[in-house]
């Protein structure tokens, strides 16, 4: 079957689409209706049936390919590697099930993951997923004030954590963190659970916190058998950043998250029992849940932890993993791969990458000129994929399981099966026409695997995602163009958008055509306000040789030259007002660019909660650019 009838076939019925997906995952009982959507915009998958998410990620391949590798945990932080067997995966994900057990926690319960990237914390989401309780894993070195907002709505009887984390060498102690985060939320947990590394001193509290490590050793014999879920019932909580100060929750299921992830590792990722996937997030995100520890897993897939930085030792290091490893399929940040495109290429020809079947690239808009450079220097298929921490699963790729479509530079694909996707006029609500630009939108139902609401919050689900056009639409809340061969780009946040005399411009659009200037290496537009024109465009770019912007005529030829690209580009409506040289942007340690933050500096305006940012220093070098 070629893609545009397997898609068709998604969309127009899909009750029979996804019954015949079900079948790449086991169930315990069977469902008794594919799709309940009689109270919309709230979706129901496989309603009835009884399945299992550490069921399908370990005990069945424990069955089948016991010995083979599972969990391949890697550290150059603490110079350490293990690999685990599916079954050394399924005991010690029994022994803290157990562990988690004895300090009481059952189904339903809520335990909140506050950890570095280390084998036990994704013990502890699948035990959470065995025993039937409810994870919400928070990024680790999180600030005391974000983690105590989500303790508060999480209301966790168990905090899983560790005495730290380690960045480029350097010790980053989270008991601390925690400990102001508990003093600070209403809702204090029964217990902590503390593996400890050895990394900082750490001190127990009397009564609350757990050695990881001595309850361990009580469990080691622990056999705790697989809580069987109905397909609805909650998998975890994983809250991402709203437009109000409140972290938004979003809550995931059970039975359609497996089916999706099968689906997704089957026709968008091609991975294969045996085969290993290596993705270079954190479990502290969205693609860390999907595609470092459930989806691989649950395709029979060894999956690979790491903790480290792609240039340390040395900017080999990932090479020298897929080498060793023999990694057939690859997940990264297109941020990364700026990062990798700075070193010497001999580290990357040191190594025998012939395993690499194809790299993928999600969280930010993947440049041309990345893209470029990444694929010549693999000579395998670069695949973009976007998506959001709300549907769990790309939105866009290319399907290669399916049919071997080609991509496209600068698109993240198609819409994938189950995503009815549409682009529509923010004004009118009308449905855009090939190459207008408007927001991207989906149609309900939402595929299996997507958010089923806000967590305790129903009214914030319809009223944020599915209130913003006449008639009932999620909201990606990004813009978006499709051509007439039916290839999608995306422009940036809606929220992102910049209105310069009545235009509006998209950043993401000015930041393609700067990045085009041959000394750009990285930009961030923001849009600034103007009392003439309502807004401008203000440009930070750092450069790939900085010194024709040592001396001040030679920054005012660089910018009026940056301008002029534009101006060839785009038009000089899309002209930035100012572009000022830096080297180094704000941006979280997930690498997104922190453009509120810049535009709250460029306006004098408090920058809001930088509880995430990677360099503190950055901000000073905004305020110091806008200064020159």
């Amino acid at each position: 079957m070629n893609f545009a009838d397997f898609y068709k076939n998604s969309i127009e019925n899909p009750q029979a689409f996804w019954d015949n997906e079900a079948k790449l995952i086991d169930w315990k009982e069977p469902y008794k209706q594919v799709l309940d959507y009689s109270k919309p915009p709230f979706t129901k998958w496989f309603v009835g049936g009884k399945t299992n998410l550490c069921h399908n990620a370990v005990d069945r391949w424990a069955d089948k390919q016991g010995d083979k590798p599972a969990l391949i945990a890697i550290s150059t932080e603490t110079d350490s590697e293990k690999v685990y067997s599916f079954k050394e995966l399924q005991s010690e994900v029994m022994r803290t099930a157990a562990m988690m057990q004895s300090l009481g926690v059952g189904k339903g319960d809520r335990v909140l993951i506050y950890m570095p990237m280390i084998a036990e914390a994704a013990f502890a989401m699948l035990a959470c997923a065995r025993i039937g309780a409810v994870h919400s894993v928070v990024f680790g070195g999180f600030a005391s004030n974000s983690l105590a907002t989500r303790i508060d709505d999480a209301k966790p009887k168990l905090i899983v954590s560790a005495d730290a984390g380690s960045r480029g060498g350097k010790a980053v102690p989270y008991k601390p963190l925690l400990d102001e985060a508990i003093n600070l939320a209403e809702h204090k947990p029964a217990h902590v659970l503390l593996v400890n590394r050895g990394l900082v001193p750490m001190d127990l509290v009397a009564g609350r916190d757990v050695d990881y490590a001595t309850l361990r050793e009580q469990n080691l014999k622990a056999e705790v058998p697989v809580e069987w879920l109905e397909s609805n019932e909650m998998s975890y909580i994983l809250y991402t950043s709203g437009t109000t100060g409140k972290p938004k929750g979003v809550q995931r299921d059970v039975g359609g998250y497996a089916v999706a992830l099968a689906a997704s590792m089957k026709y968008i990722f091609c991975g294969n029992p045996g085969e290993t996937y290596f993705s270079t997030s954190d479990i502290g995100w969205v693609v860390g849940h999907s595609y470092i520890v459930y989806g691989p897993l649950i395709a029979g897939m060894a999956t690979i932890m790491y903790e480290g930085l792609p240039i340390r030792p040395d900017a080999g290091i990932w090479w020298s993993i897929v080498e060793k490893y023999k990694v057939t399929r690859m997940f990264s940040a297109p941020t990364a791969v700026r990062v990798l495109k700075k070193q010497p290429p001999e580290f990357m020809k040191k190594y025998d990458l012939s395993s690499l079947k194809a790299l993928y690239l999600a969280g930010e808009p993947l440049d041309e000129p990345t893209s470029q450079w990444i694929s010549s220097e693999l000579g395998v298929p670069i695949i973009d994929n976007y998506w959001q921490t709300e549907t769990g699963w790309p939105i866009m790729s290319v399907a290669r399981g399916v049919e071997n479509t080609p991509t496209r530079l600068g698109s993240p694909g198609v819409p994938m099966y189950g995503y009815n996707v549409k682009i529509l006029n923010e004004s009118t609500g009308e449905e855009c026409g090939a190459n207008e630009k408007g927001v991207v939108v989906i149609g309900g139902p939402l595929p299996p695997g997507c958010m089923q609401t806000v967590f305790g919050d129903d009214e914030r689900f319809v009223k944020t995602y599915w209130s913003n056009f006449k008639q009932p639409m999620y909201s990606t809340f990004d813009w978006g163009i499709r051509d007439n061969e039916g290839y999608y780009f995306i422009l940036g946040r809606t929220d992102d958008v910049i209105n310069v005399a009545g235009h509006r411009l998209g950043t993401r659009e000015i930041e393609e055509s700067i990045s085009s200037h041959p000394n750009v290496s990285e930009v961030a537009v923001v849009g600034v306000e103007d009392k003439l024109k309502g807004q401008v465009a203000v440009a930070f770019a750092i450069l790939k040789n900085a010194e024709p912007a040592s001396t001040p005529d030679g920054r005012k030829a660089l910018e009026a030259e940056v301008m002029a690209v534009v101006d060839k580009q785009l038009g000089a409506v899309a002209r930035p007002a100012r572009v000022h040289f830096v080297s180094l942007l704000p941006k979280t340690r997930s690498g997104k660019l922190l453009r509120r933050s810049i535009q709250a500096i460029c306006e004098g305006r408090d920058p809001g909660d930088l509880t995430t940012i990677e360099d503190p220093t950055s901000l000073q070098q905004i305020k110091t650019a806008l200064t020159v």
